[in-house]
């Protein structure tokens, strides 16, 4: 029979075999032992447990006993004052008690009963209702009460159920006082009532944490034979531990099991019987393990053979010979197979060390007996491998292993197999050879790489991270604050024209170190193309990041010699700073600030803000809506009117660009010319006002009104237009009509051959030439000299204040005589007041203009306006 693979028929005498009967036998006495220990172990676990709860229940025992005895101590005293004083009065009593409260305790009140009637109380709050109570009439208390007088001790009762509500236990002290012959009489019961509840959780009988269930027996202190008062009748009924709580004329039996009751069996039952268990096990173990080795030896015998013949046939099958070397004699015993390695013949011969030793190629020799004397010597493993040179001069490869043997009563041996490996060992060779050319070709390959990837990342001229490198260093960057300052040299195009780009690359080089001597190490610093430089830092404040930029600054203006000339030039920087944006907008942040650095002066730095953020929207919608403008037409040309300082005719009016927008209504330039010149429209502008100028001006003449000539503002950007004179020969203008008035700034730039070829032109064309704003630029009197202006105008600054300062008026006075010199004519602007309009006249100003006289007004205004000539009146 058989049963999911196993063969019971074959495990029946293997059980039941006559070699296991000791082992039988020893079970059964085992068994009874174990009985008998487990018995006695069940009676001393329960005597013990008994003693654990006997040992709590005596804790609370005592702080039963000592709260009681306390509390009633305290009243003693004041019984004694009674004593003496047998007809004091409530607020005495009172005085008295309150002392008591003042201690610890668990006292709830304590009354006064002269003649058996309550009449003395403290505390009187919450207590009225005992006032009055005649013990004689209450059946309740009244035995009790007796029973103290009859007595004369302490008698406690309770728990008993307050007539002023609650329960408590009341301690009822007989009073006697002394009488004049001698004896004494009794005065009345002084009752001290202590709260049930406050002493059991004094005592630790409400304790939550108590892990054996208690009842009291005996209410009014009539022991084990009274009524139980406190705890379950389980525990009464459960062979409880059992103490005596001693009380003034008697005593209450606290009764306790364990909170889940006596445990069923000893807590170290299941740790006994492992432990008798394992006894059992050392002791019929070895019994039946003797029997079944027995069985096994002659098995094992049977098993040998037959390995013995398969590990005959591996060894033949691999080619793997065995050897014997005894370390004594020297001798050696070698199998056929270690006979064929060797080149000797398989005749089981003995073979001797010479055997060995001749037969291995000299080189080796020597390695190879320090391997075998090595192991011979520590009695440790023998691993060698060596060459053996044959007579016919063949070499062949052999690895070798042997163990240490030494059998009780024989010589020290050597047990070993040798193999043939030349076929690995040639194998191996090529492949170290092969592996060591691919590493070289590797190595190069990843030096190349490494150069590709340096090269790809960094700026060829000065060896920092080029743009790429930064892109990628910020598409990764997570975690602290990211600031980016974004540096452009100023004036650098001006040195790499003039001195060459070998200037200029050194100046680039110069740059480069200033920034990285002032940047810290962990800070990356980049050129991103031509002089621009990207610093991105980490974890900076803005403070750190303001003290960077200058002195970056600081050392950035200082001059550097560049074969024998003194190159200076400046840095603007741009800074923003975000720990939450995106990196493609940081830089936009960061070159955002750069632009207002440079367009505040140069050669400092601005922080991007919200500031600048609202007016980026700011101008972004200003831009949209001047291209939509000029769509629309709503570039319009107002003109305020000059006069003759002599006469206050008008000799001439002069066009001003506004903005009508479609919500705002007129604007000025103010508004709308620095946003038309970052979008490279002022030009358009420009021709827009030309062009309106022209027309009004034609019919202007038409409707008879004698208007000389006009004056048009020109930008510095119209007149880099190529194709600006072309243009204006379209338009005919009649010669001396038309004045272009040009900015001072417009004269700096000597290098600007087509501002200079177009204004030549210009004059040609018959158009006078006019310096706006003059005296608050930087135009010379060389530059006079070269342009040859027809008017100078005199800017408002220059005017205003010549009415209170005569130091300005100086000033004023000799513009005005320098361009009579140079036969230039002098217009002033910003004339405010009719003073204004005399003084200048008195300087010998030629024309005048300002709101003294007229304002800025569309071309239906100011043909009113001049065919009104009211302007006389007020002049």
């Amino acid at each position: 029979m058989t049963w999911r693979g196993f063969n019971i028929g074959r495990l029946r005498p293997a059980v039941f075999s006559s070699a296991n009967l000791p082992a039988a036998i020893a079970v059964f006495v085992l068994a009874i032992c174990a009985l008998f220990v487990d018995q006695q172990n069940r009676k001393v676990s329960d005597q013990l447990m008994r003693a654990e709860v006997l040992a709590k229940v005596n804790i609370i025992r005592a702080k039963l006993e000592g709260n009681i005895n306390g509390n009633l101590q305290l009243v003693q005293g004041l019984a004694s004052a009674v004593t003496t004083e047998p007809y004091m009065g409530q607020q005495r009593f009172a005085a008295l008690a309150a002392n008591l409260f003042k201690e610890k305790s668990q006292l709830r009140n304590i009354a006064g009963a002269p003649d058996l009637v309550i009449s003395l109380m403290y505390p009187m709050e919450g207590n009225e209702k005992a006032l009055g109570l005649d013990y004689r009439k209450n059946e309740a208390q009244r035995m009790a009460a007796l029973r103290a007088r009859d007595q004369r001790a302490l008698v406690l009762a309770g728990p008993v159920d307050l007539v002023q509500g609650g329960r408590g236990f009341i301690g009822r002290i007989p009073i006697f006082v002394p009488t004049v012959g001698g004896g004494d009489r009794f005065w009345g019961i002084l009752s001290a009532v202590i709260d049930v509840d406050r002493l059991f959780a004094a005592s630790g009988l409400t304790d939550p944490d108590l892990d054996i269930e208690v009842a009291l027996t005996g209410k009014d202190a009539l022991g084990g034979g009274g009524q139980r008062f406190f705890g379950s009748e389980n525990v009464v009924n459960g062979t409880p531990v059992t103490a005596e709580v001693e009380l003034p004329l008697g005593s209450w039996q606290l009764s306790a099991i364990p909170k889940h009751g006596w445990p069923a069996a000893p807590k170290n039952e299941a740790t006994l019987w492992a432990t008798m268990a394992l006894a059992g096990a050392l002791v019929v173990l070895p019994i039946l393990i003797a029997g079944w080795l027995f069985g096994e030896r002659q098995k094992n015998y049977a098993e040998l053979r037959r390995l013995s013949q398969r590990l005959e046939l591996a060894l033949d099958a691999s080619g793997i010979g065995v050897w014997e070397h005894d370390l004594a004699t020297s001798q050696l015993v070698w199998d056929d197979r270690v006979n064929e390695i060797y080149g000797k013949p398989a005749d089981g011969r003995p073979r001797g060390y010479d055997d060995w030793a001749l037969t291995i190629h000299p080189d080796d020799l020597e390695r190879a007996r320090k391997d075998f004397d090595a192991a011979a010597a520590t009695h440790g493993r023998y691993s060698s491998q060596y060459r053996l040179l044959l007579p016919d001069g063949t070499v062949r490869h052999v690895r070798t292993r042997a163990g240490f043997l030494q059998d009780a009563g024989d010589t020290p041996k050597m047990i070993g197999a040798e193999w043939d490996v030349t076929s690995d060992v040639l194998l191996n060779e090529n492949l170290v050879r092969e592996r060591q050319l691919s590493e070289s070709k590797n190595a190069e390959l990843e030096t190349a790489k490494a150069r590709i990837e340096h090269v790809a990342l960094h700026d060829s001229l000065t060896g920092l991270p080029n743009r790429r490198y930064l892109d990628e260093m910020l598409a990764g960057a997570h975690g602290d604050r990211t600031a980016l300052l974004h540096l452009d040299l100023d004036r650098f195009k001006q040195i790499n024209d003039t001195l060459g780009h070998a200037a200029g690359d050194a100046m680039l080089m110069h740059a480069s170190k200033v920034i990285k001597a002032n940047a810290r190490t962990a800070d990356f610093v980049a050129r991103i193309g031509g002089d621009e430089f990207i610093v991105v830092c980490r974890g900076r404040r803005d403070d750190e990041l303001g003290a960077l930029a200058d002195r970056i600054i600081e050392e950035m203006r200082q001059p550097v010699d560049y074969k024998g000339h003194q190159c200076r030039f400046g840095v603007s920087i741009g800074i923003a700073a975000d720990s939450g944006i995106d990196a493609k907008q940081l830089l936009v942040n960061a070159d955002l600030a750069l632009y207002r650095a440079k367009s505040r002066g140069r050669n400092r730095y601005e922080f991007f803000n919200e500031e600048l953020q609202s007016e980026i929207v700011k101008t972004k919608q200003t831009a949209d809506e001047i291209l939509g403008s000029l769509e629309r037409n709503e570039f319009i040309a107002y003109y305020q009117p000059q006069f003759d300082a002599n006469t206050l005719e008008i000799v001439g009016v002069e066009a001003l660009s506004r903005w009508r927008h479609p919500q705002r209504g007129i604007l000025g330039p103010d508004v709308f010319l620095k946003v038309a010149e970052e979008l490279n429209v002022v030009s358009l502008i420009d021709r827009t006002i030309l062009e309106q100028t022209l027309e009004n001006f034609q019919r202007w003449s038409l409707d008879g009104l004698n208007i000389p000539r006009v004056s048009v503002n020109v930008s510095a950007r119209r007149l880099e237009d190529k194709d600006l004179i072309n243009g204006l020969r379209k338009l005919a203008i009649k010669k001396g009509t038309v004045s272009f008035e040009l900015v001072e700034s417009i004269f700096l730039d000597e290098h600007d051959d087509l501002v200079a070829w177009n204004i030549e032109h210009i004059k040609e064309l018959g158009i006078d030439i006019e310096i706006d704003d003059f005296g608050t630029g930087y135009a010379s009197v060389v530059s006079l000299l070269k342009l040859q202006p027809r008017r100078l105008k005199i800017d408002r600054q220059l005017v205003t204040p010549i009415t209170g300062s005569p130091a300005q008026r100086r000033l004023v006075s000799s513009i005005i005589e320098i361009g009579k010199s140079l036969g230039i004519g002098a217009v002033a602007e910003g004339v405010e007041t009719m003073e204004h309009a005399r003084i200048l006249k008195e300087l010998g100003c030629d024309i005048l203009q300002g709101y003294a006289f007229g304002r800025p007004m569309d071309a239906t205004s100011f043909r009113t306006f001049a065919q009104s000539r009211e302007w006389l009146a007020a002049g």
